[in-house]
């Protein structure tokens, strides 16, 4: 395996928060499109601040502006108003220190599922080596159990394969802020939960900043840190913050069996039902 992978895992943190440091810092954020009848304020004065190595997913009701926001992050839609920086560093378009795990996969189904994730390999390391590069994407290929899938065309693959080839090409770039937009919002239970067990196991290593977008009150639960809610639009904004506080690594059956468990389930489904 070539040197260019590192093995990035850490000490479980207890906490909250496993660093003190800003990774992601959205400042008074505004969004307006334009329409005949006058302007259409999606998002206003939306103020977030995500923690290195944190985990945030982000609920709310359909249409409040969950998706522009992280595609305001990603830099594919500009900002209308406020700021995003990671790292202190204003974003002005997209860049390879934010990876986005999409609701679709976005693959090219005439390349192999190598070939997607080399793609963005190399762009991001153009100075490695061609035998570093694929080390990467294998290594990766591998984590999402696709070891026998490499020279398979994407088109080839089931929804669920396809997605873990969004996985592994996410992760294999090395992002500051891994971005997931509903990443299991199209696949059925089981699948989502295999899915979800992946990707936390790669995140337990790698701890990278991640926001995610979900609809699935559980899935918040299971994976976040902190789960940030959102009003319902028009000029929605963050209307509460929950703290998860469950131990890393953390399992599936340790959450369901925690004290806090329904205490956290009843607190999200009150603030949607409102």
């Amino acid at each position: 395996m070539s040197t260019i992978i590192t093995d990035t895992a850490k000490t479980a943190h207890n906490g909250i928060f496993p660093s003190n440091e800003v990774m992601l810092d959205l400042n008074d954020l505004k969004k307006v499109y334009p329409t005949p009848k006058g302007d259409y304020v999606v998002l206003e004065h939306l103020n977030l601040q995500i923690k290195k190595e944190e985990f945030v997913t982000i609920i709310g009701h359909s249409g409040c502006g969950k998706t522009t926001m992280l595609s305001m992050i990603a830099g594919l839609n500009p900002i209308s108003g406020g700021n995003i920086s990671v790292l202190g560093k204003h974003i002005k378009g997209p860049g390879p220190d934010r990876g986005v795990i999409f609701q679709a996969p976005s693959l090219m189904p005439w390349m192999t599922a190598l070939q997607n994730v080399l793609l963005g390999v190399n762009q991001v390391f153009p100075h490695a080596t061609k035998n570093q590069r694929n080390d990467i994407a294998k290594y990766y290929l591998q984590k999402v159990g696709l070891e026998d899938a490499f020279n398979k065309r994407a088109s080839d693959l089931s929804q669920g394969m396809q997605q873990r080839v969004g996985i592994a090409r996410a992760f294999a770039i090395k992002p500051k802020v891994l971005l997931l937009d509903e990443p299991f919002g199209m696949l059925d239970s089981l699948t989502r939960g295999e899915l979800q067990d992946i990707l936390i196991e790669i995140w337990n290593k790698e701890k990278i900043t991640a926001v995610m977008i979900t609809h699935d009150v559980d899935e918040a639960i299971f994976l976040a840190d902190r789960v940030v809610m959102m009003t319902s639009g028009p000029r929605a904004k963050i209307g509460d913050v929950l703290d998860i506080d469950f131990e890393r690594p953390r399992t599936r059956k340790a959450v369901l069996e925690h004290d806090d468990y329904y205490k956290y389930r009843k607190h999200l489904i009150d603030f949607l039902e409102h």
